[in-house]
């Protein structure tokens, strides 16, 4: 068969480099427009479903919104674990899917049963899903600054709600624009019940009469003076007169009651449940750009940057917007960095094959299986919807060296048939037709056993693709991309490789013994493998015992998930004990803040106490998350790493109660999607009794306390204040 689809691919060869052409093409194109990503997603399919229960305790919204939500969930077809998650005055409940679930069929699953559970839910509430995004789908956060000091909070976060989350939301791929900080500005009422007794009015006839007067109607049309007027009744409130003056009741001698009778009314912020600060000059407003789920990052963060640049000039004067995280940094350094270390394989690699070849065009031959082995494995990973990322390309970093030896070996085989044609031919000059018959003999004689080879070393990935979850996805790209391209070296080797032979070995064909480095090379080699010949079962023995002197070494090294990768931003995200006010939040966060930034190598620190507006952050409030951003590595104080940086952030953060803990933002996510612990180690501690998980906690707290220098916090259950 390999013989048949060797002789072919010769006899058809105008055919088959047309089709390489092709594939070239075709594969340049798949690499400029893949995805590109710093890390594969390692987040499960999932679908997230937030209602909002305003006002009411967490056992409360447990009872009546996340059970009767979480109990029907469970029926949803592909779903294998469904967590709820109840705080004050939200429910989130986690859908999770089996892997491979179409996130878009699972979303229209679950909205199905949500219709179904909707009556079951109390009067008035109603639950949304979140966006089409994966738990790592933060990629962009900035800030809105006022440095004129002529706007206040509520006009920042104005301009965020209204403004630019709407324009950013049209940028393609954007899934959600959320919303953080600021203060939302609301009209309150402050009832008298007092006065509300004495005129005899109840508090749903209040809430009544505003829904009433809070309305607009249209009255059809009518004709006057030869022109036609439209009928409307506009009765928007628009101030605290118009809702001061709203009628609430007509006494029996037909003075009316107004609201401003029973009533104050005045404009203040909204409940808080989420802070944002700016290196410790005071509170802002901000906002994240989710990604959509499989989409390329770089190139939607690239399309957010342009949107807000063209946005600056229809801002107030004096507001600006501040990037405060960016992962695209990330993205090109990684990128660039192993797209560098590819580019000096592939010199290596050329330089090997024309060293030992010691022929020019025979080695372009070896080197121009590369770059088509490589359009042929983005070409699959295209279809497969893998992204460009460390893992995928460090898949074909492995391969490169494999790639080039079925044709090192083919090369070497023709080199020797058409010297011994010479041999046999004295004198004679090789014409075109004999010179094809030789190279492709040659390639016949070895193309078989070359091919089988390839494919044994193909398979030896096949234990990964039986990795499940997020292990399969951490490591499946690399032995995707690993099994592609050496899947394409190997039909290169009998498709293209003996026709790019006869274009290219021509003219005087160096003997083997002419090249000064295999002369070397033999005559280092030739008495070592006779001695090894000579004394065989020796030469076992000591490969046998040299086997066992990895044993230890092996016991000494160290295991983690995911190796240490310098992001190049930080997150700082202290524990703190519940109960905090929105107000001590913001001057813990302001302190903590402020200190961060005295670190030289930190370029900016954008603080959050509490929840962005979106279904993927359920932070309470006592919950700081702190994204820094460090200066170029070229700006760093000499010798200078991440870690002394780490080091002397955590003595310059020292606070009363706060555990401290600074972990690289994206390596932060994936440790919360897989543990739900947002440190690297963490203790989970289950009961039926919350005051015992509490005491069992800080037990444990107390004993990890003597034995580590790292900071150490129990997450309290229990704690939260309430009045009854």
């Amino acid at each position: 068969m390999i013989e048949w689809i060797i002789r072919r691919s010769v006899a058809n060869r105008f055919l088959v480099m047309m089709g390489a052409l092709f594939l070239s093409i075709w594969g340049t194109w798949t690499i400029i427009n893949t995805p590109v990503d710093a890390l594969p997603d390692l987040s499960d399919v999932q679908v997230i479903i937030k209602t909002s229960y305003p006002g009411q305790a967490p056992q409360i919204v447990e009872n009546q919104v996340t059970y009767p939500l979480t109990t029907t969930m469970l029926s949803v077809p592909g779903a294998k674990t469904v967590r709820g998650f109840s705080q004050f005055g939200d429910s989130y409940v986690y859908v999770i899917f089996e892997d491979g679930t179409d996130l878009y069929w699972a979303r229209s699953r679950v909205l199905e049963y949500l219709n179904q559970v909707q009556g079951k839910l109390p009067a008035g509430v109603s639950s949304e899903i979140g966006p089409d995004a994966t738990g790592v789908g933060w990629i962009f956060e900035y800030a809105l600054v006022d440095r004129s000091g002529k706007h206040d909070l509520s006009e920042l976060r104005s301009l965020q709600d209204w403004f630019l989350k709407f324009e950013l939301k049209t940028i393609p791929n954007v899934a959600e624009v959320a919303s953080v900080g600021g203060v939302v500005k609301q009209y309150q009422i402050q009832v008298n019940p007092v006065k509300l007794s004495q005129y005899g009015i109840s508090l749903p006839e209040v809430k009544q009469a505003l829904e009433s007067s809070n309305q607009e109607a249209g009255g059809s049309s009518v004709e006057m003076a030869e022109a036609e007027y439209m009928v409307r009744a506009s009765g928007y409130l628009q101030s605290i007169d118009d809702f001061n003056n709203i009628v609430l009741k007509t006494g029996e001698n037909g003075v009316p009651v107004y609201l401003r009778d029973v009533a104050r009314v005045q404009t203040g912020p909204e409940m808080r449940r989420g802070i944002a600060e700016l290196n410790g000059q005071g509170e802002v407003a901000g906002g994240v750009v989710i990604l959509r789920s499989g989409k390329n990052a770089r190139d939607v963060i690239t399309a957010v940057r342009d949107k807000l640049e063209t946005l600056k000039a229809s801002l107030p004067e004096g507001v600006e917007i501040v990037t405060t995280y960016d992962r695209s940094q990330l993205i090109d350094r990684a990128i660039d960095n192993l797209s560098s270390k590819l580019l000096e394989e592939f010199i290596v690699v050329a330089i090997v094959c024309a060293l030992f070849l010691w022929h020019v065009r025979s080695a372009l031959v070896a080197i121009i299986s590369l770059p088509l082995g490589l359009c042929i494995a983005f070409i699959v990973m295209h279809f497969q919807g893998l992204n460009a990322n460390i893992m995928s390309l460090g898949g074909i970093a492995i391969a490169v060296g494999a790639m080039v030896d079925a044709a090192i070996v083919m090369i070497e085989n023709a080199h020797k048939r058409l010297e011994e044609w010479d041999h046999q031919h004295p004198g004679e000059q090789i014409d075109n037709a004999t010179r094809w018959k030789v190279i492709t003999d040659a390639s016949v004689e070895v193309g078989p056993a070359l091919f089988i080879s390839l494919l044994i070393i193909t398979l030896s990935f096949i234990p990964i693709f039986t990795l499940e979850g997020q292990e399969g996805r951490l490591f499946g790209p690399l032995a995707f991309t690993k099994t592609y391209s050496m899947a394409g070296a190997a039909a290169l080797a009998i498709i293209v490789i003996p026709i790019l032979m006869g274009f290219w070995i021509r003219g005087k064909i160096p003997a083997e013994t002419s090249n000064p480095l295999n002369r070397v090379l033999i005559k280092a080699y030739h008495p070592l493998l006779l001695r090894v010949l000579h004394w065989p079962k020796t030469t076992l023995l000591v490969a046998a015992l040299s086997i066992f002197t990895v044993i230890w070494p092996l016991s000494q090294v160290g295991g983690e998930f995911l190796p240490k990768i310098n992001e190049g931003d930080l997150l700082y995200m202290p524990s703190t004990l519940p109960g905090v006010s929105p107000a001590e939040a913001a001057a813990l966060l302001q302190t903590t803040d402020k200190l961060i930034k005295s670190v030289p190598e930190v370029a900016s620190v954008f603080g959050k106490t509490g929840k962005a507006e979106t279904a993927t952050d359920s932070a309470p409030l006592e919950m700081v998350e702190t994204t820094i951003q460090l200066k170029p590595e070229d700006q760093w104080r000499p010798g200078m790493t991440i870690d002394k940086i780490i080091e002397e952030l955590d003595r310059t953060v020292r606070l009363p109660g706060l555990a401290n803990l600074w972990v690289p933002p994206i390596r932060n996510r994936i440790d919360m999607l897989s543990t739900g612990i947002k440190s690297p180690i963490g203790i989970k501690v289950s009961g039926t009794v919350l005051s015992d998980i509490d005491a069992t906690a800080q037990s444990i707290e107390a004993v990890a306390k003597n034995r580590t220098r790292r900071s150490v916090c129990s997450r309290r259950a229990t704690g939260r204040r309430a009045l009854h």
